[in-house]
């Protein structure tokens, strides 16, 4: 029996932020191209993600009066990466970056909102900004898309409310005091109206927004120029001719096997390790190989093919393999695990701590959630792995506790499953977590004391604009420090966790993948996670896994269109 033979000028394999951009560029310049994504849905990691994009210097926050010229990014990158390995990539990130922004702008419905104030993770370093680097996909109305709203991930379960509501930051504070103005009661209102209307005709709310808002703005865009992205094809293995990459042959179920001669390459967008087993055990400390954040799908397959073909793995010169946030875990009855990422919406708040089997403090919980987890993981004279969220009753009630939403009455589910631990003192809370009650009391105590004061003198919490930023505004005079002393105490206990991977595929800053003797091989591109992170294991700000995603899936693309 023939094989089928299909032609087309470039193939993309993944259906994620880094393929679905990588196939809309190719569309606009008039390629023919095939996306092709191994499951059911599209988006990867990046659809249940914040969808923010790390791009200085964009003119989408200049025009909003946020203006970052771009030798200051140069400056605080030099001052945040301690290697040169990848400058060349950073160098040809931070040059084209507003670049690309501007191009999907002017040829899609991508498009982006600058955030006035979103702090890089280390203002203490020159060149940090307050805002106008993280940008965030605008919020989209799924309804365009028709039947294809279908075919992009939802977020987490956990992560949405009232049965399925899409919300982001700004919806957080209306949505929690809507009686607080005018405006916050028609805000809430008004998300409230449009969720009943649509549960009427769909599964889940259709005002997306975040990770989900990018997905389908970039899904409606190729739509919109023809390209339909194919699920459920598996890719079985890499042609080469002659040295070059040629294409592939595709697999998928009621089809069975093709073959893709792909003229100007192919471009690998799988999402990288998260979910390989044999990788994770190879790349990630022993006490962080358990928890991901990652899409499931996400299990290697662009690094196994490139590997196929001579490619090199990066893996040097990462100061950590993966990106990191704490997750707390509640396991129900039923068998279902839920992992909560603690990104920002309690540990920066005042009148929470984080302890180790010690009963002692072991980091400002108001870092950001990538060194947070460093620090479990680094803690001395042992990791704090697992650590504990610990708060008292004001807390709880006021600001919530990862799953645990603020104001929650109906506390004994969390309680029977162990997921939330209470107890009338510390030392009997303690006792609960097995850890040292003494240790803790006397945390507690001093943590009391900088609460009084609003002077961290231990880690310094509140003192950087990310604590702040975080914090809750309308305590005085520290935003991130209160005292623990209102009983009940509560606790949560939480993991490290992995929300992407540094580790990946060996490139040039044309996004084409190098061979082990450091040399382009033709024809095979790499981008999103399974290209090497051009951070090198550090994260200086939000976003930086997604902008890099977009603006090497334009390079490759414009690289291959030198080819022709």
């Amino acid at each position: 029996m023939r094989t089928e033979v299909q032609d087309v000028d470039l193939l993309v394999i993944g259906g994620g932020v880094a393929g679905l951009t990588a196939a809309l560029v190719a569309a606009i310049e008039g390629l023919s191209v095939l996306v092709c994504e191994k499951t059911s849905q599209l988006g990867g990691t990046a659809a249940t993600s914040a969808g923010t994009v790390w791009i200085p210097g964009s003119r989408q926050s200049e025009r909003a009066g946020l203006a970052d010229p771009v030798v200051r990014a140069h400056h605080y990158l030099a001052a945040e990466i301690d290697t040169d390995s990848g400058a060349d990539l950073r160098d040809a990130f931070l040059a084209t970056g507003p670049r690309v922004l501007e191009y999907l702008a002017e040829h899609t419905c991508v498009s982006f909102v600058p955030a006035a104030r979103h702090p890089d993770y280390h203002d203490q370093h020159a060149g940090a900004a307050i805002g106008g680097r993280a940008l965030v996909a605008r919020p989209f109305d799924g309804r365009e898309l028709g039947p294809d709203f279908a075919r992009v991930r939802p977020p987490m379960s956990h992560m949405m409310v009232l049965g399925g509501m899409s919300v982001s930051k700004d919806d957080i504070a209306p949505l929690l005091r809507p009686l607080a103005s005018r405006a916050a009661l028609r805000h809430v209102l008004t998300l409230l109206a449009r969720h009943a209307r649509d549960r009427l005709r769909h599964p889940r709310g259709t005002r997306l927004v975040m990770g989900n808002a990018l997905i389908a703005r970039l899904l409606l865009s190729l739509r919109q120029r023809g390209v339909d992205p194919l699920m459920g094809v598996t890719v079985r293995e890499l042609h080469q001719e002659g040295g070059r990459v040629t294409g592939a042959t595709l697999t998928q179920a009621g089809r069975g096997d093709w073959r893709v001669r792909a003229r100007l390459g192919v471009v690998l967008a799988c999402g990288g390790f998260g979910h390989a087993p044999e990788w994770r055990q190879r790349l990630l400390p022993a006490a962080a190989q358990t928890h991901s954040l990652l899409f499931e799908g996400n299990t290697g397959d662009g690094l196994r093919l490139a590997q196929s073909v001579g490619a090199a793995i990066d893996e040097s010169a990462h100061r950590t393999p993966a990106f990191w946030v704490p997750v707390s875990v509640l396991r129900q009855a039923s068998g279902e695990v839920q992992r909560f990422p603690h990104f920002a919406l309690d540990r920066a708040k005042p009148g929470l701590i984080a302890v180790d089997a010690s009963g002692r403090r072991f980091v400002n919980e108001g870092d950001s959630y990538h060194d947070f987890v460093l620090a479990m993981l680094n803690a001395s004279p042992r990791p704090a792995v697992p650590a504990h969220l610990i708060c008292d009753a004001r807390f709880l009630h006021r600001y919530g506790l990862g799953l645990v939403r603020p104001g929650a009455w109906r506390l004994g589910p969390y309680l029977r499953a162990g997921y939330l631990h209470r107890a009338p003192t510390l030392g009997a809370l303690a006792a609960q977590l097995g850890i040292d009650p003494a240790g803790l009391r006397v945390t507690v105590s001093r943590h009391n004391g900088f609460a009084h004061t609003g002077v961290d003198l231990d880690f310094g919490k509140g003192s950087s604009e990310l604590n702040r930023f975080n914090g809750d505004p309308e305590h005085t005079p520290n935003p991130c420090v209160g005292p623990i002393a209102a009983a009940p105490f509560y606790a949560v206990t939480v993991w490290p966790g992995d929300a992407g991977t540094s580790v990946g595929l060996s490139t040039d800053a044309n996004a084409r993948v190098l061979g082990g003797d450091g040399q382009p091989i033709q024809g095979l591109y790499a981008g999103g996670a399974d290209m090497a992170s051009i951070m090198r294991g550090r994260y200086p700000g939000p976003g930086v896994t997604l902008g890099p995603a977009l603006v090497f899936a334009w390079r490759a693309v414009m690289h291959a269109l030198g080819q022709r």
